[in-house]
């Protein structure tokens, strides 16, 4: 119908530039429809009554209007539009036919009847195109997946593809026919992209511009359900990549659902065979993301292949994309806590009692037994401590996590001062401050120089400590914290802390700073916050502000655990992510960091080196050391980064599918730095098990960014002859008249036409 009126097909208006073939300048045929129709109007203007309303008579204003559209169209076509659009020149160019031919090409869902496998409805839809497309240019078909192929029979295709890899196709395209008069890409596919690490990543910049500097339109023909039918997909697993022995680890596991809302699933957590957890969910409205929080214990130091996934639904069509798994690290070094404690109190006894017992951690402790004496325990050497609170930073940065206890603030020097949040702010530490009679407030905190450490704002007084009775209850926070959890479930867990025995004192920590969070409140007659915690520079800080959480264990049943894993995990929380001396990180292809490389090798490894006292390392030799599948070792050496002091970076391939091992070391020529370990996993064809579905947003988006179109299937017979548009390869430009379109002709019958009618109707001059 478009071309019966407007004789021409849609690109030669989309893509042509309209022009005036009359010999008389444009300028002219402006002023002669602006004097026409300001003649038409006094005319008219004149013509009315004496007595007629002539602003508000809107059937005089209609009529004018008429005629001087009509007016204003006999004047255009005299000066002749017509369009120049450029054209391919008839078997001088080359079209590319790319065929996806991966995995996810293998679903059946793509005829009318959803009866069709992907590959097959392409191989159909080629056959309908590539004749016509034969007739004018010349043509190679390529088959596609994580590369190109040239391929020129059906047979070829088999849709065992592992990666879909439309970014990496394209540019390897536009680099075998640098030299060659590429007139457009034609693709067929489902637009599952892959090959940028995540499903639907997309095109990067830099194709899109190649694609752009030569001209040449991409016309997409998408394949398959744009919407799955019944299927429950993983869409992301977050947790952290190293934790130390027997800790709690916290997993925030997402994923979305079609045609399974309301239904129950159970989201299971594996070691290997090993079940670590296993978790009920009710599953949301069809296609939106939901998250579930979970727990698992870390169990012994090793690398582990942790598997994340949704048990099976009944009727479900693609099982496959139910799980993604992780690497954890998990370090058998013992972290090392420093606890000051300025008096000897029950507190400090029990504290030590429930760290026995922990093989991950350390405790260190110095307590004040008089006022010029300390009494130390957990030392590894005679001299640890010796001397008192450190004074230097390289010995007090051997620590991950210090805890001071009821000790105030004038027990420590304005440089030990200092040495506290350079622990925090540089080294990367934590620091928990606890509660007591000469802590907080009490203590002269408030008015000392590292009152930014803490994560509240400490009262002015000095009477904030009371030996009353306060209960404690989780906040919603809380009650998905890791360090709070002294039950699996989450109800159960926090009616387990609404049970707790009271505390026999309590002290006003003040009010929380912004970025703060609380994750246990005190009731004393009013609601105070009890654990507070915050990011402070690279490190992290807490106020427990009580001395009395000995009464949980005290107070409870023989062999209650809850006193000494609460214990456990807010020193495990507080020591485990400080930093040592060199840190390794690894990054995919696409500079996000991960640690499963998705269908793809290369791989960055990135160094953070510095020395004892945490300052950048900048003339260290870093070297990593790599174990792949088989036990093959390859040692790559990191340089430094300009303008990065104390960061390495060095780029590497995994070339083949597994699990692989970085131990990156760092030293000088006088000191060993220190040491860190990574691991990270190649999977190939693990991402076409995912995001099945039609992309034809993506699809659309790269037809549009480089000119060409998106095409239905009912379209296809009209792609040979409009993908001739185009001003890529060789092309020559062509002029088209307009002023015989069929729609001219009726447009001025039209108005005409409707000009008569209405005035022999309403009388109008």
């Amino acid at each position: 119908m478009f071309e019966f009126l407007f004789k021409y097909p849609s690109p030669v208006f989309t893509r042509g530039r309209y022009v005036l073939l009359g010999t008389w300048p444009g300028w002219v045929l402006v002023l002669l429809i602006v004097a026409c129709v300001g003649g038409l109007g006094w005319l008219m203007w004149r013509r009315l009554p004496g007595n007629a309303p002539r602003v508000r008579n809107w059937r005089t204003w209609l009529i004018f209007g008429l005629e001087s559209a009509v007016v204003a169209l006999v004047l255009l076509l005299l000066w002749e539009p017509a369009v120049t659009v450029a054209e391919l020149k008839s078997q001088q160019n080359l079209i590319a036919v790319l065929v996806d031919d991966s995995r996810s090409m293998g679903i059946t869902d793509a005829g009318p009847d959803g009866n069709t496998a992907r590959e097959k409805a392409a191989a159909q839809a080629l056959g309908e195109v590539l004749p016509g497309l034969n007739k004018r240019f010349q043509t190679r078909v390529y088959r596609m997946d994580g590369g190109l192929a040239r391929a020129e029979k059906a047979s070829q295709w088999k849709a065992d593809g592992t990666a879909t890899h439309i970014n990496a196709g394209l540019k390897q395209l536009l680099a075998e026919t640098s030299d060659l008069p590429l007139g457009a890409v034609v693709l067929l596919t489902d637009g599952a992209e892959n090959s940028l690490g995540t499903a639907g990543a997309g095109i990067d910049v830099d194709t899109i511009n190649a694609l752009h500097n030569r001209r040449i339109p991409v016309h997409t023909i998408g394949f398959g359900k744009e919407k799955p039918m019944r299927d429950a997909e993983m869409d992301d697993a977050v947790v952290a990549s190293k934790a130390i022995t027997n800790s709690r680890v916290t997993a925030t596991v997402s994923f979305h659902q079609h045609g399974f809302a309301g239904q129950k699933a159970v989201l299971d957590i594996r070691d290997g065979e090993k079940l670590l957890a296993s978790e009920p969910v009710t599953l949301e409205r069809d296609g939106v993301q939901q998250s579930q929080t979970v727990f698992f214990n870390s169990g012994d130091a090793g690398v582990k292949n942790v598997s994340f996934s949704l048990e099976p639904l009944s009727g479900e069509t693609n099982s496959r994309n139910n799980s993604t798994a992780r690497l954890l690290n998990v370090s058998g070094t013992q972290r090392r806590v420093l606890y000051v404690e300025g008096e000897p109190r029950w507190e400090y006894k029990f504290i030590r009692r429930a760290e026995a017992e922990d093989k991950g951690l350390q405790v260190v402790s110095m307590v004040r037994t008089t006022e010029n004496k300390i009494y130390r325990q957990g030392i590894s050497d005679p001299s640890e401590l010796a001397d008192g609170f450190p004074v230097r930073a390289e010995d007090l940065f051997k620590y991950d996590a210090i805890v001071l206890g009821s000790v105030e603030a004038g027990y420590f020097s304005a440089g030990q001062q200092e040495l506290l949040r350079e622990f925090v702010d540089k080294r990367g530490g934590g620091l928990l401050f606890l509660g007591g009679r000469s802590s907080l407030s009490d203590g002269g905190w408030a008015s000392s120089s590292v009152a930014d450490l803490f994560p509240t704002f400490l009262p002015p007084g000095r009477t904030e400590f009371h030996r009353d009775p306060a209960t404690v209850q989780l906040t919603s926070a809380g009650a998905e914290s890791a360090v709070t959890r002294l039950l699996d479930q989450r109800g159960a867990n926090v009616e387990r802390w609404r049970k707790l025995p009271y505390l026999a004192d309590y002290e006003d920590p003040g009010t929380p700073k912004p970025g703060a969070t609380v994750l246990v409140q005190m009731n004393a007659g009013k609601t105070m916050p009890l654990l507070v915690t915050q990011n402070y520079g690279r490190g992290k800080t807490a106020v427990l502000a009580t001395s009395g959480t000995w009464r949980w264990q005290m107070s409870s049943p023989l062999g209650d655990p809850s006193h000494d894993l609460f214990w456990q995990q807010l020193l495990r929380w507080l020591a485990g992510d400080s930093p040592g001396q060199v840190q390794l990180s690894v990054a995919d292809a696409a500079g996000k960091p991960d640690q499963v490389l998705m269908d793809e090798g290369h791989v960055r490894f990135t160094a953070e080196v510095k020395d004892k006292e945490f300052s950048p390392a900048a003339e260290a030799k870093v070297m990593a050391r790599v174990i792949g599948p088989g036990g093959g070792t390859t040692t790559v050496e990191l340089s430094p980064v300009p303008n990065k002091p104390g960061t390495y970076q060095a780029d590497w391939t995994a070339e083949k599918p597994g699990s692989y091992v970085a131990e990156v070391t760092a030293g000088t020529a006088k000191d060993e730095l220190g040491k860190d370990v990574v691991a990270f996993r190649r999977d190939d064809g693990v991402a076409e098990n995912f995001h099945t579905e039609q992309n034809r947003a993506l699809l659309e988006k790269l037809s549009e960014n480089t000119g060409g179109r998106y095409w239905d299937r009912g379209d296809l017979g009209k792609l040979p002859r409009d993908i001739s548009y185009s001003e890529a390869g060789i092309s020559v430009r062509d002029t088209k008249e307009l002023w015989n379109m069929p729609v001219v002709f009726l447009l001025l019958v039209g108005l005409t036409a409707a000009d008569w009618l209405l005035r022999r109707k309403w009388g109008v001059v």
